[in-house]
């Protein structure tokens, strides 16, 4: 415990000696440092976490993820330890609320970037079938796309295909009329466009013959239609329509676990939303609360070192500053002595030396 406890007070930046001496002030730097070493914990997670999707799929993802993420949360560690360790605690309340400001909007900006990739690892499941929908989603309006960029480009050979269509349906169903009428007048069914005359007679042959006529047309027609949309299935797979197919379930859950950071991100923000627009109550304050959450303890360890009166160990580090201040000055001022002394004793010396060959050569 006695290792842990110190571990902790190096987290938190303070002089170990120092605050030693006041047992009544270990607990709460404990507090403090055992806060700061988390909040880089989870923040090696989150980043190592993110950057595993942004390699997903490569040899090395794992190994770049742990490394990231170790460089990533040893990065936040000393951040939050060096904007704890430089709070003034001598200076007024205001003056240190100013001091702590840009610290703690730091703070909520690492809160932020550290809880998203968390919230993408606690909504796995839901951004996993919101991937699902909006990849089938992107893949319909792909494919909706072509088939709109296809009919505008072979306008005039699909307009043509429809008339041969409706000329078709039209003839198939006058065919289908005169053969009622064809067998009505070899029966001799008495009616307005019938003869009455039962037999195979001139009527009936009469009908027979339109009929044939009306049935070699049929042919020409399908033929025709025939040929337009093999031309059309031939264009079609030259413009690539025919490769468009949607994800099967095997082909779909591969591109969901390929999916990047960015895609995940997007769906997470999905998840806020109903289809049809409206927010997703639910949803919306579930992933706001954990964000807030990871703000709160990115800034938790500055607030409690703004809301801590001053102790003994603020006291006693200031009071060991001035002596190491005043300590600087003492010897900054014996050097420049020292220094003065020794070029005094250099000019003596070399004033001495100048006298005495002055004096040689005045004898000479």
């Amino acid at each position: 415990m006695e290792k842990l406890m110190r571990f902790f007070w190096w987290c938190c930046g303070v002089h170990q000696a120092t605050l030693a001496k006041y047992p009544a002030e270990h607990n709460k730097y404990v507090g403090i440092g055992a806060t700061i070493f988390f909040t880089g914990l989870f923040a090696a997670l989150s980043g190592g976490y993110a950057l595993y999707f942004v390699f997903s799929g490569g040899e090395f993802a794992a190994l770049f993820a742990l490394l990231f993420g170790l460089l990533w949360g040893l990065a936040i560690f000393n951040m939050d330890r060096y904007i704890v360790l430089s709070i003034n605690k001598h200076a007024s309340g205001f003056k240190q609320l100013m001091q702590a400001t840009p610290r703690i909007l730091l703070a909520v900006l690492i809160g932020i970037v550290i809880a998203r990739p968390l919230e993408l690892k606690v909504f796995d499941k839901e951004i996993r079938e919101q991937l699902r929908v909006t990849y089938l989603d992107r893949q319909r309006a792909a494919i909706d796309t072509l088939n709109k960029a296809f009919e505008s480009k072979y306008a005039i050979e699909l307009e043509k295909t429809a008339e041969l269509k409706t000329e078709r349906d039209s003839l198939e169903a006058t065919i289908k009329t005169d053969r009622i009428k064809l067998k009505m007048e070899t029966f001799g069914e008495k009616t307005v466009e019938t003869s009455g005359i039962v037999g195979y007679g001139p009527y009936a042959k009469q009908r027979q013959a339109e009929l044939e006529k009306q049935e070699q047309y049929l042919d020409t027609l399908r033929n025709r239609i025939q040929l337009q949309e093999a031309f059309i299935q031939q264009r079609k797979q030259f413009e690539g329509l025919l490769d468009e197919r949607l994800l099967t379930g095997v082909q779909l859950d591969s591109a969901v676990n390929l999916a990047g950071f960015a895609d995940r991100n997007a769906a997470l923000g999905d998840l806020k939303y109903h289809p049809d627009g409206t927010v997703n109550e639910a949803n919306y304050w579930s992933i706001t609360f954990i964000m807030l959450l990871f703000i709160f303890f990115e800034c938790l360890p500055v607030f409690v070192k703004l809301m801590s009166v001053r102790d003994a160990y603020d006291i006693a580090l200031r009071d060991q500053q001035t002596a190491d201040i005043y300590r600087s000055g003492k010897n900054r001022d014996a050097e420049i002595a020292i220094v003065d002394s020794l070029y005094d004793t250099h000019v003596t010396q070399t004033a001495e030396k100048r006298k005495a060959q002055l004096w040689g050569n005045e004898t000479l």
